[in-house]
């Protein structure tokens, strides 16, 4: 929040998270194009006479205006942003929660990432239109890591620049990049270089590459994340599992 207890006015924004707040509020935990992942305390709106209630949903871009100084601000308004855009399928809402999530635990507070929010916004319009949904979550894991400092090089070998080889097998460590290794074993944080090249240029068509991706992608974020787990993940296994028992 800016200096003086500014006002900001209509400001592009999502929101990730709410929980409630005293009697009749909600404290909003949101994502804004200009001035990065904040706190605001939204007044009223749990009440039957709340007229913002309906807006206030997850992946639904907004516009907001709010006012104060610290750490968190006061909401003073909210209002859809431009036309109101088809709900998310509801096969895919809990991978939008995920993207979610990874925006909540790798984003700084109050730091301004406009491409992050841009990516955001692309990836909820893919998934609302109907688009493969692994494809859509490896785009978007890898492309933030990209954005924030975490990026991986899917073309060089981290050891001399030299192009990754089709045929040639590569350990991978988030910190450093992938090292030619003997052997064909492709367990563990072994990957074949073909794959791993398909990645760097998005191929996710090909089943093996779009694997591969999921597996790479987890150690780099299992990285970034510093050890904090992703609640959506435990969640999707417990869906996989409860799936299994049903078919057993």
């Amino acid at each position: 929040m800016g200096k003086g207890g500014r006002r900001v006015d209509l400001a592009p924004l999502y929101m990730l998270h709410h929980r409630p707040w005293r009697d009749t509020s909600r404290m909003l935990e949101v994502f804004t194009r200009d001035h990065g992942r904040l706190t605001l305390f939204a007044r009223g709106v749990r009440g039957p006479k709340s007229r913002s209630a309906s807006l206030l949903q997850p992946f639904s871009l907004l516009l907001a205006s709010w006012s104060g100084s610290g750490d968190a601000g006061q909401l003073t308004q909210i209002e859809a942003g431009g036309d109101r855009t088809t709900p998310l399928p509801a096969w895919s809402l809990l991978s939008a929660w995920y993207l979610n999530e990874l925006v909540l635990k790798l984003t700084t507070r109050h730091d301004p990432q406009p491409a992050v929010f841009d990516l955001y916004h692309e990836s909820l319009n893919r998934l609302r239109a109907g688009e493969n949904i692994a494809a859509v979550l490896r785009r978007f894991e890898r492309r933030l890591l990209d954005l924030l400092g975490y990026g991986v090089e899917f073309r060089s070998d981290a050891r001399g620049g030299q192009v990754l080889k089709d045929d040639a097998y590569y350990h991978f460590h988030p910190e450093f990049g992938f090292t030619e290794v003997t052997g064909g074993s492709t367990h563990g944080t072994v990957f074949r270089g073909r794959e791993l090249l398909g990645i760097g240029e998005d191929r996710y068509d090909d089943p093996v590459v779009l694997e591969t991706a999921r597996r790479v992608l987890r150690l780099a974020l299992d990285h970034a994340l510093e050890g904090r787990d992703l609640r959506t993940r435990a969640v999707a296994l417990a869906v996989v599992e409860r799936r299994r028992n049903k078919g057993a």
